[in-house]
């Protein structure tokens, strides 16, 4: 190889290191991985990621959005659960939907998509702009 063929490779390695790291969070994880397990035990992981991060907006949207949506599945579980029969039913229906929803909100995340939900996205934004004030 020849002298600039070697600053050329040098330099692209060093370029894939600066924006690798520009994609880091403060808890050390790349963004989209961050986004990603925000959501994977649910309310939970997003207590959690909220409570490290604190600089992604991206990571911090999706820990808030994922507190939001799997506590509201939660009580509204909960509350279906004393409804006798009807309630039992649309628990039933509501399970298969949460899978659903779980899976397609972990894979927006992990391709670094800010997928907001309807409703709920709006309000998560709204909130996550009162905790910065």
């Amino acid at each position: 190889m020849t002298d600039s063929q070697n600053e050329n490779n040098e330099h692209s390695e060093m370029n894939g290191e600066e924006t690798q790291e520009k994609n880091k969070t403060s808890s050390g994880l790349e963004e989209n991985v961050a986004g990603l397990l925000c959501y994977v035990v649910g309310f939970v992981t997003g207590i959690i990621f909220l409570l490290i991060e604190k600089e992604s907006h991206f990571v911090r949207f999706h820990a808030l959005q994922s507190i939001i949506v799997f506590a509201a599945l939660f009580v509204l579980n909960i509350v279906l659960g004393f409804i006798p029969f009807l309630g039992w039913a649309l628990t039933m229906l509501l399970a298969p939907l949460s899978l659903a929803l779980w899976i397609v909100l972990m894979i927006q995340a992990y391709q670094g998509k800010l997928f907001k939900l309807p409703i709920i996205g709006d309000i998560t934004e709204d909130q996550l702009k009162k905790m910065k004030s």
